[in-house]
């Protein structure tokens, strides 16, 4: 894969000292979904070997191309450093390599170390980077509907405070692919479980009623007592999940000129992103990654 097939957030490209990138599905090895893709993790349908070029070809391509023609020389890159993902409001700070081949637990990563790469691994849900350019500091965030209700991004904020001395009000943040308001389709206990977390949980929904052609071509096979005298068609909600992530960025004290997002969604998108709803749980895995160059 080449520099071209990685997608950055223009905000961020002006840090000179800053790599990071969200990745598509093209520019690998892997021939178990479509051909050429980029898988990035290692599910049970791709082989082992595959997922380790690809991650190969995804850092190299993370690069300058006077790094990559440095580390040709060593045969080294920069370490990666990922999480086994549980869907959590779990911030790791990162220090050093783990010193286990078993990866940490949680789902997101916090450093001010150079010389390696925080990744998360995504296929519907959100990543979100966040950059302090003031102290060098960097984190990665995992935000599905779960880690997102239960705040991992404002909770990465306030690590990024606690452990670097960040201030909110110089972060700069990037919300990457991920499945968008258009297409998340979720039940009632989502919306619930948000409406009883945020104040402003009931604006992050909409809600269409599901259309039913017998119905509208029969319609009084559907009367009731009720009034006005038909019943009700369901209800679906989607919910707006790269808002609810942007909500929460400026609860922390983001600036709104300071969050910046990709607005591509990974079920609209799927000739260009892996989607696990879209394709019916077999799919690659994307990944967002962000580090301070040494």
């Amino acid at each position: 894969m080449s520099a071209g097939d990685i997608l950055r957030a223009p905000s961020l490209t002006k840090l000179p000292w800053l790599v990071h990138g969200f990745s598509t599905r093209f520019g690998g090895v892997s021939k178990v979904y479509g051909g050429n893709a980029l898988n990035l993790g290692f599910t049970a349908h791709d082989t082992k070997a595959s997922v380790e070029n690809n991650r190969r070809e995804f850092i190299c391509a993370l690069t300058t191309p006077a790094e990559r023609k440095s580390r040709t020389s060593t045969g080294q890159q920069p370490p990666l450093i990922t999480l086994r993902q549980i869907h959590s409001d779990l911030v790791r700070r990162i220090t050093e390599l783990p010193k286990s081949n078993a990866p940490l637990a949680g789902d997101g990563m916090v450093t001010n170390v150079p010389g390696i790469l925080l990744g998360v691994l995504t296929a519907d849900c959100l990543p979100v980077i966040v950059v302090d350019p003031k102290h060098r500091a960097v984190g990665v965030f995992h935000a599905g509907w779960r880690g997102t209700s239960k705040r991992i991004v404002e909770k990465g904020v306030g690590e990024m405070h606690r452990w670097f001395g960040s201030e909110p009000r110089y972060l700069k943040a990037a919300i990457g692919p991920g499945i968008r308001g258009c297409c998340y389709e979720i039940g009632p206990e989502v919306r619930s479980a948000f409406e009883a977390q945020f104040t402003y949980g009931s604006e992050l929904f909409r809600e269409t009623k599901d259309r039913n052609e017998i119905h509208e071509k029969y319609p009084l096979l559907f009367l009731t007592s009720r009034a006005p005298g038909h019943s009700e068609l369901p209800k679906k909600i989607f919910l707006d999940l790269a808002e609810a992530n942007r909500r929460q960025l400026l609860a922390a004290g983001v600036p709104a000129k300071n969050i910046s997002d990709l607005r591509l969604c990974t079920i609209c998108r799927q000739d260009l992103f892996f989607s696990h709803r879209g394709e019916n749980g077999v799919t690659g895995r994307m990944m967002a990654a962000v580090g301070i160059r040494d």
